[in-house]
């Protein structure tokens, strides 16, 4: 809490009672210390200038419910398009995998092989 003080000109004790009316999230340490993320520089500013604009506390956090959810929702659709495109990436090298074979059997194959495949194939229908 005195680093984010530090960097951010906000007194340890305005932290606190942002934290305790959950504008702030904070982790706890095993010593009881409170972590906050990097993130809470941003927020800190964000809500001090709501303030400045007259916004009661009350909506300042219902305006970072909301921010923070829009984050996360863009964070989801980024997460599934990276797991798409590995998706995609894979089915392009089965294609080309199965293109490598198929064009190596044709090569492989014989004029006579292949009729006598076709024969099978019409005995098999």
């Amino acid at each position: 809490m005195g680093e984010l003080a530090a960097k951010t000109g906000i007194t340890k004790r305005t932290i606190d009672y942002y934290t305790t009316l959950g504008l702030l999230k904070a982790e706890r340490s095993s010593s009881n210390y409170r972590y906050y993320h990097v993130d809470a520089i941003e927020d800190l500013h964000y809500i001090e200038r709501r303030k400045m604009e007259g916004l009661s506390l009350e909506e300042i956090r219902k305006e970072l419910i909301e921010r923070n959810a829009e984050a996360l929702d863009v964070q989801e659709i980024r997460l599934k398009m990276l797991d798409l495109e590995q998706d995609v990436s894979k089915l392009i090298a089965t294609l080309d995998d199965n293109q490598h074979s198929t064009q190596t059997i044709k090569k492989n194959i014989t004029q006579e092989s292949l009729a006598l495949i076709k024969s099978l194939a019409l005995l098999l229908h």
